[in-house]
């Protein structure tokens, strides 16, 4: 019975002080990614699985009711508890990944996931990208009156290894996405400007020079930027369909399973998603997704306006620029601003490793966001 009360006592502290427009917000768009999966996987389950015409959309919301479990537990557990937890987590997220060039499992000439006998197949950078962001956090929130940038070169130690395993990999998407999320705390930190350049050139120089220097590792690279930028190429088979969808969708879509992407393009329900929302929606569609998305950033950043706490403002500052970053890239290769990258659409795009990060995120929003604040 005093367990009950403590358990009920602990869930309606949560729910008193939690941000309900955040949390609503939250809701709205991964309900929103459920119902686009369900209306862009069906007949890929059907047709080509020889399956429930529901697989996809069945794994999807599989994944949201764990993610859901994630979002409450890092949400309602104590600020200093889920630094320390975090930080945990952060060196075995590290190490998995570090085992992904031995031990990973390879699809289409990369090798990014794992596959354990406790967990199905998922992607290790997925599920590090969270607490990596508290770990920048934490080392530049860190005071220390003998030098100034130490907490710098520390964070890029932190960094340098990630990039250095994203590369192996290779995944230059998730190597370009790290890199952003640092830089944007690196910027919102009070760095020196120039001290910031520096650090912006030297590093884009060193992931230049090893895409020419391991032509066998990113030929893959260099072939998607020449198709990027000679549209003749003919390795652009993707982008020239999902190009071509949004154009035939129009403003208002093409109307429910009207749309041919999702059957012409392998992994449209991720890497194509907002493609395949806009033939069949519309582009009116995408841009009320997009108002959602900065309407959900405005929110968090009215956060930051009342916090006091460094580290809670950093926090909250790479976690929104990762999901914008990683909107940003996505949408920009949709629409051919970008070259391919893969990556997927927060909260929207299917795969159980995204959705779980996503989650893992919300849950660390919601926490740093709630109305008591106690972060040490």
């Amino acid at each position: 019975m005093l367990l009950n009360n403590k358990i009920y006592k602990t869930y309606y502290n949560w729910w008193k002080n939690i941000n309900k427009t955040v949390l609503i917000l939250i809701i709205v768009l991964f309900g929103l990614g459920l119902f686009f999966s369900l209306v862009s996987t069906s007949l890929i389950a059907s047709d080509k699985l020889n399956t429930n015409s529901y697989y996809f959309f069945i794994k999807h919301l599989l994944f949201i009711i764990i993610g859901s479990f994630f979002i409450i537990f890092f949400s309602s557990i104590k600020n200093t508890d889920l630094v320390k937890f975090s930080k945990i987590l952060f060196f075995i997220f590290l190490f998995l990944l570090f085992l992904v060039p031995f031990f990973g499992v390879e699809v289409k000439g990369s090798r990014r996931w794992m596959d354990l006998p406790f967990l199905p197949r998922f992607q290790p950078i997925e599920l590090l990208k969270p607490f990596l962001i508290v770990m920048f956090a934490s080392v530049l929130s860190y005071e220390n009156g003998k030098n100034i940038y130490y907490k710098y070169l520390l964070s890029f130690f932190i960094l340098t290894p990630v990039l250095l395993l994203l590369i192996v990999q290779p995944d230059f998407g998730q190597t370009l996405l790290t890199f952003l999320t640092w830089l944007s705390l690196i910027f919102v930190s009070g760095i020196n400007l120039f001290i910031f350049f520096i650090f912006f050139i030297l590093l884009l120089f060193f992931l230049v020079s090893a895409v020419f220097i391991f032509p066998n590792k990113f030929g893959y690279i260099i072939v998607r930027l020449k198709s990027f930028f000679d549209p003749t190429s003919g390795n652009n088979y993707q982008s020239e369909k999902a190009s071509e969808a949004i154009i035939n969708g129009g403003f208002f879509g093409k109307g429910i399973g009207e749309g041919t992407l999702k059957n012409r393009v392998p992994e449209a329900h991720t890497d194509y998603i907002v493609s395949v929302i806009s033939e069949e929606f519309g582009v009116l569609f995408i841009i009320i997704l997009m108002i959602i998305l900065l309407f959900f950033t405005y929110h968090i950043f009215k956060k930051l306006y009342l916090e006091n706490d460094h580290k809670v403002k950093l926090i909250l500052v790479g976690a929104v620029s990762l999901i914008l970053l990683q909107s940003v890239i996505h949408i920009g290769v949709n629409i051919r601003l970008f070259p391919t990258t893969g990556m997927t659409l927060p909260f929207i795009s299917y795969g159980g490793s995204s959705i779980i990060s996503t989650s893992i995120l919300s849950g660390i929003i919601l926490n740093l966001t709630k109305r008591k604040i106690d972060i040490k």
